[in-house]
């Protein structure tokens, strides 16, 4: 089975980081013959600070993915903060993303459900894989025929995050599709002076532990240059850097 992989910017900064990224999406794709899944916000509703840059919000940021799967032919995912942005992100994504913070959110999870989308439900810092279950239960009663699940690690303290890689394998005993989130799961959230802080240098391992652990697909935000991104610079993971690690997770 092939691995679900799913990369892009955090956040819509501009149409020309998009099709940056997608081109070298393509790129890859058309190389490994792998199927990338397009993913960026067009809107960081939960960003540390009322000062963070947040994206171009629903109705531009919405047109501007339109425009990229248009244009390169790839899938998009994108997450929804309110169940009222569920019905319009749904007219342009293939996947609907429920973010960390909000996965026990009845009406969010019903929202997306009903759009007929594949919902990718990301674990709560302060939930176990087993936990999942209520959230997978809540969007398929509303209609889900496809739930994915995401690990992106627990809260450990204040301002770090760890990853029990064991949450993979109970997760994937309530749905055949679960992910590892690469770069969120190295964040230091709301640890760098009013912005979420991280260390890229172990995304490639949290990939790699999370094969051995059976995930079946990977998570990455990228970014050309991180250090200059407009949200999660410090976690993103260089573009350049990704065909290889997508080509060893293939091998």
């Amino acid at each position: 089975m092939r691995n679900t992989i799913i990369a892009g910017p955090c956040v819509i900064e501009s149409a020309e980081l998009l099709n940056t990224v997608a081109q070298e999406l393509v790129r890859i794709n058309d190389t490994l013959g792998t199927d990338i899944i397009f993913k960026a916000s067009f809107d960081k509703a939960n960003r540390t600070s009322i000062h963070s840059f947040r994206g171009p919000g629903l109705e531009k940021g919405l047109q501007m993915l339109a425009d990229i799967k248009s244009r390169y032919g790839l899938r998009i995912l994108t997450d929804i903060h309110e169940s009222c942005q569920a019905e319009a992100a749904g007219e342009v994504a293939d996947v609907l993303q429920i973010p960390a913070f909000l996965c026990r959110q009845t009406d969010l999870l019903v929202a997306a459900a009903r759009t007929g989308l594949t919902v990718n439900i990301k674990k709560a810092q302060f939930l176990s894989g087993n936990d999942m279950r209520y959230p997978v239960e809540k969007a398929r009663d509303a209609g889900a025929k496809d739930v994915w699940l995401t690990e992106r690690g627990n809260t450990f303290g204040y301002n770090n995050l760890v990853v029990d890689f064991r949450n993979i394998d109970d997760m994937l005993g309530i749905v055949p599709t679960v992910i590892m989130d690469c770069t969120h799961s190295v964040q230091r959230p709301g640890g760098a002076d009013g912005k979420t802080g991280g260390d890229r240098r172990f995304v490639p391992q949290m990939a790699m532990a999370a094969k051995a652990f059976g995930a079946t697909g990977y998570f990455f935000e990228v970014h050309p240059d991180p250090d200059k991104g407009l949200s999660d610079a410090a976690n993103m993971l260089e573009l350049s850097k990704l065909e290889n690690l997508v080509r060893r997770l293939a091998e």
